[in-house]
């Protein structure tokens, strides 16, 4: 490995990641509350990650992607995810022209930068492969003709977790392709007084946009400078691995506890994460906090609970908290 100038790198960092507070500055007009759904998106978008979702309705999820695509200047797609919905409804299909005497294609409403999949767990496992394929790949296949998907490309999915009728739970293997599983929550009481105020007043300016796509595509390759040292990489290992064996960790407790636990995909997740949230504080180089801002929404979808977990109330969030509180912080 190179040295690395952190000063340089540092100085670096803090220039381009100067739209993060415009950004930023632009979401809380709209968006009331809710930091840490506003963060994640960012990250998500810096890392070029998808995001999954869970929260009761009326959270401001739709608003919140809608208005950060506004204000990166592209282009928003909204897919409400039904029983009946067919692949061909997401990612398009061949439409025979009389006039032409041939097939054109017509693409779906996957063919945008920002797409926010509504309540994706409503919908049968063929349309959850169908975008979950475009998500991994970054292309969707129509007949024999196989089209890129415009970067940047953000999937924001979203599921309630209430209902259960009339669901169709992503798989392990599917969930796995989401980078990160945040859990929106009710505002404070001060921030709804504010939400109730903004939404019976006057009505709001039309958001303006503050940033091209290029510019998203320019921060990734500066976010991939920042430096990760090897007490930070081992930092991760150790968290990934404990999942696995947690007996080697000192955790004994939770043997028998974990069915399964996270992928190498993880680890992989889990070091970008903390350089996007690293980079959104205007650093050049991952501290340990960076990686413990980042786990529980990295990890909480990727470990499988036992049977006996589930019986003694044990969730993958405490499960995730007892590993932080267990691995040795460098």
């Amino acid at each position: 490995m190179q040295p690395v100038d952190i000063r340089e790198l540092n100085s670096l960092i803090e220039k381009k990641s100067e739209f993060v507070d415009v950004l930023t500055m632009g979401m809380d007009k709209v968006i009331v509350g809710q930091k840490h759904l506003v963060e994640s998106l960012l990250i998500g978008l810096l890392s070029d990650g998808h995001i999954l979702l869970e929260g009761v309705p009326g959270l401001a999820k739709t608003l919140a992607i809608k208005t950060l695509a506004q204000l990166i200047d592209s282009k928003y797609s909204r897919i409400q995810f039904t029983p009946d919905l067919l692949p061909a409804d997401v990612l398009g299909t061949l439409i025979y022209s009389q006039k032409t005497e041939e097939f054109v294609v017509k693409k779906g409403p996957i063919f945008a930068n920002f797409i926010l999949a509504d309540e994706i767990n409503r919908a049968p496992a063929k349309v959850q492969s169908a975008l979950l394929e475009a998500m991994q790949e970054r292309q969707v296949t129509l007949a024999d003709t196989t089209y890129k998907l415009d970067a940047p490309f953000l999937v924001l999915a979203t599921q309630n977790p209430i209902e259960q009728e009339g669901t169709y739970p992503l798989p392990e293997a599917q969930v796995d392709r989401f980078m990160m599983k945040v859990i929106v929550s009710y505002p404070k009481l001060e921030e709804e007084r504010l939400i109730i105020r903004q939404n019976i007043g006057a009505k709001p300016a039309p958001i303006a946009p503050v940033l091209k796509p290029q510019e998203i595509l320019d921060a990734r390759e500066v976010v991939r400078m920042i430096y990760i040292d090897e007490k930070i990489e081992k930092y991760i290992l150790d968290i990934v691995f404990a999942t696995r064996d947690p007996k080697a960790y000192g955790l004994e407790n939770l043997e028998g506890m974990i069915s399964f636990g996270a992928s190498p995909r993880a680890s992989i997740s889990l070091a970008q994460a903390a350089r996007s949230y690293a980079f959104i504080k205007h650093r050049g180089y991952v501290i340990p906090e960076d990686v413990r801002a980042v786990c529980h929404d990295v990890l909480r979808h990727r470990i499988g609970i036992s049977y006996e977990a589930e019986a003694n109330n044990l969730t993958s969030e405490e499960i995730v908290s007892e590993i932080l509180n267990a691995v040795e912080v460098p």
